[in-house]
């Protein structure tokens, strides 16, 4: 970009080089990277490295990486939560509950999650176990057999993506998010064979992004998920993201 363009690389183009690096799993030389910017790394930065921290697991990296962030970005709720789920990946419930912990004592608050889906030009919204839609009892019997269906074909939840729930009660609570309401009734609303278009205001959960793919083979339907960081779409079993978002 200097020699060729003229142009100065900005925290943009440095976000995205750790972004790849990150997708390449290449962690300790995207933070060599950002410690060697000539200019000081913002959130946009340090946040690509959290997500490639969360993606790969990297718990010591990620914890150094949200330590920044919290300094950054203190109220920014998305910061706290990807640390929490890193946590949670490696069965450090106490630590999870720690940084939630910390959400309260800093006055952050997570927006609540919804999802919604277009149908014959009228929007549906659903929030976690809503059961304010008139269609609601046909729904859920979908989703039952959604459930039944993708358990068949090998699908096994992962309960740590369940926040603030009883041991016994995790996998159903994951089975009443929003994206998964929405995925039932565009199956139960929409033609057969015709796409499903999900949108969510949130990051979509690993659980449930493992739940489309096992959806979209087992039904032959294309489903498209646009959460809040990209569009993910589903089909045959796989994800246009490779399972990295």
């Amino acid at each position: 970009m200097s020699k060729v363009h003229g142009m100065n690389p900005g925290h943009e183009h440095y976000a995205c080089m750790v972004d790849l690096l990150g997708r390449a799993g290449q962690l300790e030389e995207a933070k060599d990277l950002i410690e060697s910017m000539p200019i000081k790394p913002d959130s946009s930065v340090w946040g690509a490295l959290l997500g490639a921290c969360a993606s790969h697991g990297n718990l010591e990296m990620g914890r150094e990486v949200a330590e920044k962030l919290f300094e950054l970005e203190p109220h920014n709720p998305g910061n706290y939560v990807l640390l929490c789920n890193i946590y949670s990946k490696h069965g450090r419930l106490k630590e999870a509950d720690e940084v939630r912990r910390l959400m309260g004592v800093n006055g952050v608050r997570k927006e609540a999650g919804c999802s919604w889906i277009d149908v014959k030009n009228k929007t549906h919204i659903f929030k976690v176990e809503d059961r304010s839609h008139p269609r609601s009892n046909e729904i859920y019997q979908v989703l039952r057999k959604v459930e039944e269906l993708v358990k068949k074909n090998g699908y096994v939840a992962e309960t740590q993506y369940a926040v603030n729930s009883g041991e016994d009660y995790k996998e159903r609570s994951l089975w009443n998010h929003s994206e998964r309401l929405a995925l039932a009734f565009g199956i139960l609303a929409l033609p057969p064979g015709a796409p499903i278009r999900i949108m969510k205001n949130l990051r979509t959960c690993g659980d449930c992004h493992t739940v489309m793919k096992f959806a979209s083979k087992t039904f032959e339907r294309e489903i498209i998920v646009r959460d809040i960081n990209r569009f993910h779409r589903f089909t045959k079993g796989l994800c246009s993201c490779r399972d990295y978002w």
